[in-house]
C-alpha cells in the first residue's frame, strides 16, 4: 500500500476526497448602522460588518476563490414576533441588494430564521404556554424567505427546525414568482453545545429555556435521515447537517440514504476551538484545519459552511 504514498504526485492520484475553495461557503454577519466593523471576541478573525464593510469583505471572499456566502442579519431592534426578519427594508434584505449589485457573480444564500430578530431569542413565535408555536412560525418563516428572494437572494436556508417549513416556503415562493430560488434545508440541526460563539455574534441567545424542543437530540441519527427525507419530499434542493465534525456519521448516513446534494456546517464552536488551540501553540493551525475540512468532505459533504473559508482557501490551492 505504501508504493502510492511515496510522492505528492502519487498521493494525488490516489486521493479519494478532493477539497477545493469552490466547496466552501463563508458565513458573514451584517449589522445595522454605518462604518461598523466589530470583532467577535469569541471568534478570533471574524467580524460583524455594516453594509459597506460587508460588500468589501465579500469582494475579498470572492477573490479568494469562494463562490458563496451565507448571510446572517443583526438588526438594530427586536420584538416578540421578529418583524425585522420579514421587513422588505430589513438589514438582510438591504444587504442582499447591495451584495448582488456589487458582486453579481457571488452566490448569496440567506439564513431564514427568527432567532436574531425576536426579543426572546427563540427561532419562532412563543405562545401563551411558553412553547414555540409551529404553524404561525412557519407562516412568518415563509414570509421571510419570500422577502429575501425578492431582494435578490440566490438561495434561502431555513435553519429554524419547525415542522413543515420547507413545504410551506417552497409553495409560497412558487406562488410569489420565485420558482427557481433553491432551498438549502437545515434538515439535521442538533441542539448542540457548539453554537455559543455564534450566539455572541448574532445576539441570538434564548432569553429563557433552550431549543431542545425543536432542534434535534444529539443522540439520534436515524431521525436525521427521516428529517432529510421529509425535507426532500417537501421540496428542498440541498440538505444540511449542523454541526459537522461531531456528526460526521450523520453526514455519511444522510448522504448514503438520500443521494441528495449535502452541506455540512462547521460551526462557530468548532472554529473557535481550533483558533484557541492554535493560539496556545498546541496544534499546527493550517494542517489541523485542512485535515478537519477534508474529514467533512470525506464523510460526504458536497459543500462546507465554515468560518475558515476565506482563510483556508489559499491553503487548499
Amino acid at each position: 500500500m505504501r508504493r502510492l504514498r511515496r510522492t505528492d504526485t502519487w498521493r494525488g492520484f490516489a486521493r479519494e476526497a478532493e477539497l477545493s475553495p469552490a466547496r466552501l461557503i463563508q458565513p458573514l454577519f451584517v449589522v445595522a448602522g454605518e462604518d461598523i466593523r466589530e470583532p467577535v471576541p469569541s471568534m478570533p478573525g471574524i467580524e460583524r460588518f455594516s453594509i459597506s464593510g460587508l460588500v468589501e469583505e465579500a469582494g475579498e471572499v470572492a477573490a479568494a476563490g469562494i463562490g458563496a456566502v451565507l448571510l446572517f442579519g443583526v438588526p438594530a431592534e427586536k420584538d416578540e414576533v421578529g418583524s425585522g426578519a420579514y421587513d422588505d427594508e430589513g438589514i438582510v434584505q438591504m444587504a442582499v441588494r447591495a451584495l448582488k449589485e456589487a458582486h453579481p457573480d457571488l452566490t448569496v444564500i440567506t439564513d431564514v430564521c427568527l432567532c436574531e430578530y425576536t426579543s426572546h431569542g427563540h427561532c419562532g413565535i412563543v405562545g401563551p404556554s411558553g412553547e414555540v408555536e409551529n404553524d404561525i412560525s412557519v407562516e412568518l418563516l415563509a414570509k421571510t424567505a419570500i422577502s429575501h428572494a425578492e431582494a435578490g437572494a440566490d438561495a434561502v436556508a431555513p435553519s429554524d427546525m419547525m415542522d413543515g417549513r420547507i413545504g410551506s416556503i417552497r409553495f409560497q415562493m412558487d406562488e410569489e414568482g420565485h420558482p427557481n430560488t433553491p432551498i438549502v434545508a437545515y434538515s439535521a440541526k442538533y441542539a448542540s453545545a457548539f453554537y455559543g460563539p455564534f450566539r455572541d455574534a448574532a445576539g441570538s441567545t434564548p432569553e429563557f429555556g433552550d431549543r431542545r424542543g425543536y432542534q434535534m437530540d444529539p443522540a439520534n441519527a436515524e431521525e436525521a435521515v427521516r428529517e432529510a427525507l421529509l425535507d426532500l419530499e417537501e421540496g428542498a434542493d440541498m440538505l444540511m447537517v449542523k454541526p459537522a465534525v461531531p456528526y460526521l456519521d450523520v453526514v455519511r448516513r444522510v448522504k448514503d440514504e438520500t443521494g441528495a446534494p449535502l452541506a455540512a456546517y462547521h460551526v462557530s464552536g468548532e472554529y473557535s476551538m481550533l483558533k484557541a488551540a492554535a493560539a496556545n501553540g498546541w496544534i499546527d493551525e493550517r494542517a489541523a484545519v485542512v485535515e478537519t475540512l477534508t474529514s467533512i468532505r470525506r464523510a460526504g459533504a458536497d459543500a462546507i459552511v465554515t468560518y475558515y473559508a476565506k482563510e483556508a482557501a489559499p491553503w487548499l490551492r
